[in-house]
């Protein structure tokens, strides 16, 4: 199994579409970056045919710390997931 970083991303965009490197970065950055303040003004976002970023509230939770022997407290907080759509789903399997 292989992986993809960003740059091997704005890589195969530039070759598929004839856009230059540096605007496909640029593209790709805002795109990301929007993301990341819907998902921190609790919005989520929908793309049809791809998936789902969503926010996730985790709830209130004791914990124990270990090494001091000692109960801490975590505080309620909203974590990113992402939830792939079916049809992408389904093309991953085959």
């Amino acid at each position: 199994m292989s992986e993809m970083t960003k740059a091997d991303i704005v890589n195969e965009i530039a070759k598929k579409t004839g856009i230059d490197k540096n605007t496909v970065l640029v593209t790709l950055e805002a795109f990301m970056g929007s993301v990341k303040e819907s998902l921190s003004n609790e919005e989520n976002v929908y793309l049809r045919g791809f998936g789902s970023f969503v926010v996730k509230k985790r709830a209130q939770k004791t914990a124990r710390n270990i090494s001091k022997n000692t109960t801490i407290i975590i505080p309620e907080h909203n974590i990113p997931v992402f939830k792939p759509a079916k049809t992408f789903t389904l093309s991953v399997k085959e």
